[in-house]
């Protein structure tokens, strides 16, 4: 298999450089940084690689070239061979919940998380957390919750798990910061090269509609 029939690798260097970049925007949602190209040539092309904005030329040409050769699907599905099966929000929030217990057990309870069909569409992202602090009485109550767009109701786990690692790091550190990637690489480590992952899958959803299980895709080859 050629060096072009695998996913591209994020190394240190991708990493701060994208930081660099994007690593401090202050926001409290996991936002997706769309550039604009002004030369009408490349429009269409931007508008493929929207979600990869801010990585180097080097790695946008490796997906370019799946794209081109239609290989971006079979890559990602050696890889990533299955949706997971957190499909309620009951389930979702006890996944988030473990998630969080494991690793930030001292930090303020969640008292929702659930998937939502209007994130992406309204704010550009994939997901968000919530503060909202309340007067009951003589107490001040605060209330963390968790939303997570809806496309990451079908896709495979590891995907999932790095936006809900990512809206709980934002339960310690507000901000982009240097703190905030160290707190979601502690939980989980692969955390910048399925962020990167994600990103080429919303690439192909975006191409494609959706991504054919392994199941699908082998039952195809057979034929």
């Amino acid at each position: 298999m050629g060096k072009a029939e695998s996913l591209p690798i994020v190394d240190e260097i991708e990493r701060f450089m994208y930081f660099q970049k994007y690593g401090r925007s202050g926001h409290e949602t996991y936002s997706l940084p769309i550039e604009t190209n002004t030369r009408k040539e490349d429009n269409q092309l931007m508008q493929e690689l929207k979600y990869l904005a801010g990585y180097s030329e080097k790695l946008t040409n490796q997906v370019n070239l799946l794209i081109a050769e239609n290989k971006l699907e079979g890559v990602l599905l050696k890889k990533y061979p299955s949706p997971h099966d957190i499909k309620t929000e009951k389930a979702l929030y006890d996944f988030t919940v473990e998630i969080k217990n494991e690793y930030l057990r001292k930090s303020q309870p969640l008292s929702k998380v659930i998937y939502d069909g209007k994130i992406h569409v309204i704010n550009h992202a994939l997901g968000t957390h919530t503060f909202v602090s309340r007067v009951q009485g003589a107490k001040l109550k605060a209330k963390n919750e968790i939303r997570i767009a809806s496309v990451f109701r079908n896709a495979p786990l590891e995907f999932l798990k790095m936006i809900v690692v990512h809206e709980l790091a934002h339960l310690k550190e507000k901000d982009h910061d240097k703190a905030f990637y160290k707190l979601c690489e502690y939980m989980e480590p692969a955390y910048h090269q399925l962020e990167f992952d994600t990103r080429l899958y919303l690439t192909h959803l975006d191409l494609a509609g959706s991504l054919t299980s392994r199941k699908s895709l082998d039952k195809l080859d057979c034929r």
